[in-house]
This record gives structure tokens, C-alpha cells and sequence, in this order.
């Protein structure tokens, strides 16, 4: 999402190297793309422009240590005030029971409420808690069922009545099931609307005082930009926002939401969506978004991912393996299966430091297709050639290459890049290799 604003940012960076002071001349000179750099990825102009004065107030005359340069001491500045108009620290929402917590999930049409009402469900459930999802959309075709199909892919429980009960009668008697059923979260997917309909923003405001919410978070689709923080605006003035969630975080928009419904609203983000699968939801880290936003990776979240996808025991195999240089293609498939889990290949790319902007320069380089090549080169092998690619003579090569659609060479090609992976562990496990502490 932030790929330009990244490169603009890298690119002004890059002209201030080898200078041996932050002047006010070549700051000014580029704070002015920096600035511009911002207000084309549709970041609020008073934001922008706030920004910009934040950073040179900053960052004007200030040494240059001995260790860093004037690039580096800029990205510093720059990634400081990133962290602050995002909201400086992470948000949290924090489930008490036994009374139930209740979160009322509003925005506009299309937005994204339904899909993220499941996914906020799912995250919950994964830290231990019982959330129920409440259908609270009786205005909207199929709503109850898009509800129903997302309760069920994230595995909890639902909770809906026919199109004839008003929302507010269907909210509370979810909140008395919720007690009834020792359900400790609840969580309302109420109807789109537009913030200048007032006829249905009272029913919300009515929905608000029945059932006294803890949070009331506003659902952003990030890919609209200033409309999303305008729309956002409104719904706070109307209803006190206590967070927002911004959806489709994984597209190619230009990324100013982010950037300004904190500065805007006064409302923090507490959670983004990262993909169209359930699990492809995060908490918000303004420090880690800053990080990403100016090229140095997250290392973090991708910790996390890796965490919550690959298991304890086949880690602990897997070591084994690489100590014993034992590595098989076997065990390259069940690692490639797990990556392509832990999301889109060029997200990851993104939160590797150093990566991120190899993979601009060269997109063809971070392809999902040569992953999936790979994996149906290796699935067209027997069990036994997986284990022992040794034996993988021309003839079997040829059979490899029509069972996947692929051509001999490029079997070739991957036999080579494994042997030399084999050849890299043996160096490590004999302590010649880069990491002798594997010994």
C-alpha cells in the first residue's frame, strides 16, 4: 500500500547522504518531497503539512553524530513523527468478564463490517476467549448469511433473528444470550449507512443506549483514503468512537487513512486487515507501520506469523535436521506449504529489512509463481526421490518436468539451488559455515 510514498521517502533520503550537516537549505529542500510525497499518498493536507513543520522544527541545526549522517539522522526525526500521527503506542481492547464485553462494529457501506466482525471474533478466540457474533444488519440482502458463513469459518457462535425484528430488540436479547451462555465477548455487525442519514444514525445512537457498548469501533476501508477519514470524523461526532479498523490494508491504494484518521479523528487504530482470509488480521503498531512505511522492514509481526503457523514440534524436527545436514525435499515442501500460510509472499518480503526494496527493483524476484512451480516440481516426484534426489537421472527428469508442467531445465534448476543448500548445511553443522554456533 505504501510502496510510492516508500520510494519517495528513500529517494530524498538518498540525496542528503554525504552532506556533513542538516542545513536549514538542504532540509527545506527535502522536507518539500517529503511533503509532497505525503499529500500523494492522499495523507490529509493539514496532517502533511503539520508533519512537515514537526520534522523541521526537529531536525533543523541539529549535530550530526559521528556514527550517523544526515540521511540517517533525518529518517530518525521522520520516523518519530510517523510513530506520533499514528498514535505514538499500540491501542488495546481489553475483555473483562464475566459480564460480557460488548463491541459495536459501525461504518459505511461496504466497508468490510461483516468480513471483520468474523475476523475480530477469530482473533479473540485465539487468546482463549468465547466471542458470539451478532447479526444486527436486517436492512442489507444476504446479510444475515455472509454472517453466518464468517461465524462458522472462524468457528464461533452466532446469533441472529429474522428480517421483521428491529436491531434494537435482536441487541439485546444477543447480550442476554451472551450471559446465559457464558459467552465473554459480543460482538454487533450493524447495517452500513451513510453519516448524513440521520433517520439511521439515531438508530444507531439507540442501539449505543440499550446496549451500552465498551467499544465502538468505526470499520475503514483503507483503499478509499480522505473519504474513509471524513466518513470516520462524522460517525465520531455522532456516536464517540473509541477505535477504528482499517480493511483491505493489503491493496494498492496510496495509504493516507492510516496516516491521518489518528491525527484527524483524535481515534485510534487498534486493528488492521490484511488479506481476505480470516486469520489475515493484525493488532495495530504505529512503530511497526512507521518501520515498513520507510523501508526497514518488521521484523516483529513476521516473528509473530511465523509463530502462529509453523508447530512447536516440527521446528524442533527441522533443527535436528539442519544440525545433522539431513535436510530432504520432502522437508523443503512442508516449510514451503508453511511459509505460503504465513501469508502473500510479498508481504513477507516487506517486513524483511533490506528486502523490501530489492523486491521494488525487482518484482519479478518475489513471484508466488516460482513458489508454485517449485512446489509442483517436488509433487511430481516419487517419495523416494524427494528423500534421495541423487537418483534423479535424465530420464526421470523429463517425467518430472511433464507430471508439473514445467520444462527439464527448470528441474535442473532446482536440484542445483538444493544440492547447494545441502552443501551450506554441512559447512554449518561442521562449524565452517556463517553460523559456527550451530555446532
Amino acid at each position: 500500500m505504501f510502496e510510492a510514498l516508500t520510494e519517495k521517502l528513500q529517494s530524498t533520503f538518498k540525496k542528503l547522504r554525504g552532506q556533513g550537516k542538516l542545513t536549514e537549505r538542504n532540509m527545506r529542500e527535502g522536507l518539500r518531497e517529503v511533503r509532497l510525497a505525503l499529500l500523494e499518498a492522499d495523507v490529509n493536507y493539514r496532517v502533511a503539512k503539520e508533519f512537515v513543520e514537526e520534522v523541521e522544527r526537529v531536525a533543523i541545526g541539529k549535530k550530526v553524530l559521528d556514527s550517523v549522517t544526515p540521511a540517517q539522522q533525518l529518517v530518525k526525526v521522520v520516523y518519530d513523527e510517523l510513530v506520533k500521527v499514528m498514535g505514538d503506542e499500540r491501542s488495546e481492547i481489553h475483555v473483562a468478564p464475566p459480564t460480557p464485553t460488548v463491541l459495536m462494529l459501525v461504518g459505511l457501506h461496504g466497508c468490510g463490517k461483516t468480513t471483520t466482525a468474523g475476523k475480530l471474533a477469530n482473533y479473540f478466540r485465539s487468546k482463549g476467549h468465547s466471542p458470539i457474533v451478532v447479526a444486527a444488519d436486517v436492512y442489507r440482502p444476504a446479510a444475515i448469511d455472509q454472517l453466518k458463513v464468517v461465524a462458522d469459518q472462524a468457528d464461533v457462535a452466532f446469533f441472529s433473528r429474522n428480517h421483521t425484528v428491529s436491531p434494537i430488540v435482536i441487541c439485546k436479547q444477543a447480550v442476554q444470550l451472551a450471559k446465559q451462555d457464558s459467552h465473554d465477548l459480543v460482538i454487533f455487525d450493524t447495517a452500513g449507512r451513510l453519516h448524513i442519514d440521520e433517520q439511521l444514525m439515531t438508530e444507531l445512537r439507540n442501539i449505543k443506549q440499550a446496549i451500552q457498548p465498551q467499544e465502538i469501533l468505526f470499520v475503514a476501508d483503507a483503499m478509499t483514503g480522505q473519504d474513509a477519514v471524513k466518513a470516520a470524523a462524522a460517525f465520531h461526532a455522532s456516536l464517540d468512537l473509541t477505535g477504528v479498523i482499517l480493511t483491505k490494508m493489503d491493496g494498492d491504494a496510496r495509504g493516507g487513512a492510516a496516516l491521518s484518521i489518528k491525527s484527524v479523528t483524535g481515534v485510534p487504530i487498534k486493528f488492521i486487515g490484511t488479506g481476505e482470509k480470516t486469520d489475515a488480521f493484525e493488532t495495530f503498531h504505529p512503530d511497526r507501520l512507521a518501520s515498513r512505511i520507510l523501508g526497514m522492514g518488521d521484523m516483529l509481526t513476521l516473528i509473530e506469523r511465523a509463530e502462529k503457523t509453523f508447530d512447536e514440534e516440527q521446528v524442533k524436527k527441522l533443527e535436528r535436521k539442519v544440525r545433522h545436514a539431513t535436510l530432504d525435499l520432502e522437508d523443503f515442501l512442508e516449510q514451503l506449504k508453511q511459509m505460503q500460510e504465513m501469508g502473500p509472499l510479498s508481504q513477507l518480503v516487506e517486513m524483511i529489512p533490506g528486502l523490501s526494496t530489492i523486491a521494488r527493483r525487482a518484482p519479478a524476484e518475489v513471484d508466488e509463481g516460482k513458489l508454485k512451480k517449485v512446489e509442483s516440481i517436488i509433487l511430481s516426484m516419487t517419495p523416494q526421490e524427494r528423500r534421495n534426489p541423487d537418483i534423479i537421472d535424465g530420464s526421470r527428469r523429463r517425467r518430472i518436468a511433464r507430471g508439473s508442467g514445467t520444462t527439464p531445465q527448470d528441474v535442473n534448476q532446482l536440484l542445483k539451488q538444493f544440492r547447494q543448500t545441502q552443501k551450506l548445511m554441512k559447512q554449518m553443522a561442521r562449524g565452517r559455515g556463517p553460523w559456527p554456533m550451530l555446532r
